[in-house]
């Protein structure tokens, strides 16, 4: 029992340590990358530097300057002397003056440095989002994709564009302005030496708070941007199954949220400003009370009473930007520690070190022995050996679950197998540089995507520098030129986002035609059928039977229909392949595949 006792307390403290642990790795991680977008612009840092250092002296300089005009430039306008009045007076012009073209010029310096890091963090997201594999993409919500890009990088442009600069030059002030006040005197440093007690007292108590509160906020922020992401995304769902009340109310729900989450951190700034407003004020009081009763006694010179005043004044201005800041950096510190997060994944589908050359695919594809699992799941292929010639055209077939989409992948190298080889032309498509074999092999998924642009644009994906007749023949293969010249402005009509302006078949149409247009060895076809219509089918079976000779093409369906142009029919079970064979072969077998096509032709009829 004790033994048990005792474990419990030594398992909890090496889950602390580890947990202590990867909190300092991750701070760790996203200072290095804070660390590498800022070393570029080291020059335009010091620069920076010198400027706020040249407007905070300016500022700080005022107050001492009155004093000396005061008590001494003044009384000796008495004497006819006017050199000491105009000497400081032209001090005052030139220290504000200082102050503000500094200050300016420090500002600008400064947001010329954040909108540069923003611009470089916002190119290397995107672009690791592209580099990354499909693993991670089918892992990775778009809308935790598109919080990245938008609600973590604003807050990271709000520390660095006004937050940041905004704290420096208060730090600075509050400093200068400390040391002024205790060169000029003393006592006045002390009673803000003891003021400066309730006020640290209030800015911790603000930041612990303040810490907990941004961070629901943050939260709450990026559910909303993820749900309405995922609800415009499937908007058709939601529509077809009458789901409009329910998404709605869960919206709601979360928005709800995050406007409490709002309301609270108003709160706290609304208790916490006046709170340092009433510090400042009584300090000022204080000050006053004590310096005038020094200066009544004579031990006090008027000008310095009056400068102590403006810089004890000036002092707590910026305490309120110092706390203000915590939140902004709380904020930002969140969102670096996400955007480092995805910066730092990698991806599981590697560009080979030295690429082997593929100058010219012929199409022969080999799975040799392949097992794979994705993640730590269960062995979705368990040992698939199977040989696909140069231009034949093969038909996967079997229920769902049964591997036909995997093999795909594996053949498109989406995914790489966990044991054995996939082979192109007798090398592993782990050896092959990605812009060869994505110019070997082409997909065509069942989602067809259309991008914003015009019809012309999303064809000549396939080939971007693609002429006209180019285009227009590859489209004429599919049997996608006539409703395309049907449309208002024919090539150039715009589709607008994901194909809204064309049917489901003409969007699979117009997806061919890239793929055709591309001119792969190996075509993969998976499920690339099933948004066609009876008639549209037929229209591309057509252009299929075309296209397809001369060239390697693997078709996952479960039309039958699509199956009949194969010239062999590959019958999946749970990885594995228990038919192979001519589609007549296989019929007259009275197998699996015989069963399926007999379902089919009574289905017809």
């Amino acid at each position: 029992m004790s033994a048990t006792t005792g474990a419990a307390p030594a398992d909890e403290a090496s889950e602390d340590t580890l947990d202590r642990a990867q909190s300092r790795a991750v701070r760790a991680r996203s200072l290095a990358l804070l660390g590498g977008l800022l070393r570029p612009h080291r020059r335009v840092l010091v620069w920076s530097a010198v400027l706020v250092v040249a407007s905070t002296l300016g500022q700080v300089a005022g107050p001492a300057l009155v004093a000396v005009t005061i008590d001494h430039a003044l009384p000796a306008l008495d004497e006819s002397r006017y050199g000491p009045l105009a000497t400081f007076g032209a001090l005052l012009v030139v220290a504000a003056v200082v102050a503000g073209v500094a200050g300016g010029a420090y500002v600008r310096a400064a947001a010329a440095i954040s909108q540069a890091v923003l611009l470089e963090l916002r190119r290397r997201v995107f672009r690791q989002t592209q580099r990354l594999s499909l693993e991670f993409h089918e892992s990775y919500t778009s809308g935790r994709v598109i919080s990245r890009q938008t609600s973590d990088l604003e807050a990271l442009r709000e520390l660095l564009d006004g937050g940041l600069t905004g704290v420096v030059s208060s730090v600075l002030t509050m400093t200068f302005t400390a040391i002024g006040l205790t060169l000029v005197d003393w006592r006045s440093g002390a009673v803000l030496a003891v003021a400066m007690a309730p006020a640290w007292a209030l800015t911790r108590w603000f930041q612990r708070r303040s810490q907990v509160y941004y961070r629901q906020q943050r939260t709450a922020s990026a559910r909303v941007i993820v749900t309405f992401v995922e609800t415009m995304t499937g908007m058709r769902a939601v529509q077809a199954f009458r789901r409009e009340a329910t998404t709605e109310r869960d919206y709601g729900r979360l928005a709800e949220r995050y406007r409490q989450a709002n309301l609270d951190t108003f709160s706290l700034n609304g208790r916490y400003q006046p709170g340092l407003l009433l510090i400042g004020n009584l300090t000022v009081v204080v000050a006053l009370a004590y310096g005038g009763w020094r200066a009544l006694r004579g031990d006090l010179p008027v000008g310095v009473l009056v400068a102590a005043l403006l810089y004890v004044k000036r002092f707590f201005q910026p305490i309120q930007q110092v706390g203000m800041f915590y939140n902004s950096f709380q904020s930002a510190s969140a969102a670096l520690e996400k955007l480092s997060g995805l910066l730092a994944e990698e991806p599981t589908v590697v560009e080979p070190a030295h690429p082997a050359p593929l100058p010219d695919a012929r199409g022969e594809v080999r799975l040799d022995h392949v097992t794979f699992r994705y993640g730590g799941g269960p062995l979705v292929l368990p040992d698939l050996d199977l040989r696909i010639p140069a231009g034949q055209t093969v038909a996967l077939v079997g229920t769902t679950g049964a591997g036909k989409s995997t093999l795909a992948k594996l053949v498109t190298r989406f995914y790489d197998a966990t044991g054995g080889r996939v082979l192109l032309d007798g090398v592993d498509v782990r050896d092959l540089a990605t812009t060869d074999l994505r110019r070997a092999v082409v997909m065509v998924t069942q989602e067809a995507y259309l991008f914003s642009g015009s019809v012309r644009e999303n064809i000549a994906l396939g080939k971007p520098d693609a002429t006209q007749a180019e285009i227009e023949a590859a489209a004429r293969a599919v049997g996608a030129h006539d409703f395309i010249l049907a449309m208002p402005d024919g090539y150039d009509t715009d589709v607008n986002k994901r194909g809204g302006r064309v049917s489901a078949g003409q969007r699979q149409l117009l997806s061919f035609a890239r793929a055709f247009l591309a001119n792969p060895a190996v075509l993969v076809l998976d499920e690339a059928t099933s948004s066609l219509d009876i008639p549209g089918e037929r229209l591309v079976q057509r252009g299929l039977a075309t296209l397809l000779a001369g060239r390697t093409a693997i078709i996952i369906a479960h039309r039958l229909s699509t199956v009949e142009i194969a010239d062999r029919v590959l019958v999946m079970e749970h990885g594995r392949v228990t038919e192979d064979g001519a589609p007549a072969d296989l019929i007259a077998a009275d197998g699996h595949y015989a069963r399926l096509h007999h379902a089919w032709q009574t289905s017809l009829a």
